[in-house]
């Protein structure tokens, strides 16, 4: 679909702990359609800035997302 990039905001910990990890904490994937057409999948936890290259200039953190 040439979606270029797609964000999944898991704030309650559903997926398997093969994505999320052990313990299991809220979660921000954020999908990028690379030069060859496939997905890179980034994931994002806590207090770590997200980064967006459709919005380079967004400075979120995980933690700001689940407060709003």
């Amino acid at each position: 679909m040439g979606i270029i990039e797609d964000w999944i905001i898991d704030y309650l910990a559903i997926a398997s702990r093969q994505y999320l990890g052990n313990p299991k904490v809220p979660t921000v994937f954020v999908y990028l359609l690379d030069e060859n057409g496939k997905y890179q999948r980034a994931k994002y936890q806590g207090d770590e800035i997200i980064v967006s290259r459709i919005f380079p200039e967004l400075k979120l953190t995980v933690e700001e997302i689940l407060k709003a």
